[in-house]
């Protein structure tokens, strides 16, 4: 998984400024990871229940072999139908229980609430957003490989909700590949619905 707009806090107790430090950090870290915006924060203020809402997006080249593309995407070479993919991902919208689409820690609530499924299509590039208050560990890699089927013809709508209501294992719980997904947005704001975790995906 790949990340733009990750927020994370940490405790710093020198004297330099945000800027400065900003710059020390970047100088240490690997060159596969860089803050792009360090601010100083109250104490008590932490990510995860500061989180209105996230959103992922998922990445597939639809085309012929790319290696480079498909470095950050996952290669389909089948058509896919990018209509049917839409009207199915509107059975993910609202608060569900997604017990079928990702992993439930023990004592917990499953439920969320998917704010939107946008998928879209620029020549062989197709993208599959998804935002909401929160997300079970592994649930975006799951509903996609769902609308994946659906692309392929192999399921439709009805058979999406009801595996979502059904609460088992999607499809056996086959996840699409970790490399076609980017963690864009984190919203921050008023703290996340009362009784969730905002949780990532994986």
């Amino acid at each position: 998984m790949h990340a733009l707009g990750q927020v994370i806090a940490f405790t710093f107790t020198g004297r330099v400024s945000a800027l400065r430090l900003e710059e020390a950090l970047n100088g240490q870290l690997p060159p596969d990871i860089a803050i792009c915006d360090l601010r100083p924060v109250a104490e008590e203020f932490h990510p995860r229940r500061a989180a209105r809402y996230r959103e992922y997006r998922y990445t597939v080249w639809n085309g012929p072999r790319s290696p480079l593309r498909e470095r950050h995407a996952l290669g389909v070479r089948a058509p896919l139908d990018i209509d049917a993919m839409a009207r199915a991902g509107q059975a993910f919208i609202g608060p569900h229980d997604f017990s079928a689409f990702g992993a439930v820690v023990e004592g917990r609530s499953a439920v969320r609430n998917v704010h939107a499924v946008r998928i879209g299509r620029k020549g062989q590039l197709v993208t599959i957003d998804v935002r909401a208050n929160a997300f079970l560990r592994g649930m975006v890699r799951r509903m996609v490989a769902v609308l994946l089927e659906v692309g392929h013809g192999r399921m439709n709508e009805t058979e999406v909700r009801e595996a979502l209501a059904a609460r088992a294992p999607a499809r056996n719980g086959v996840s699409a590949p970790a490399r076609g997904l980017c963690l864009r947005h984190v919203a921050l704001g008023r703290p996340a619905e009362t009784g969730q975790d905002t949780d990532g995906d994986d």
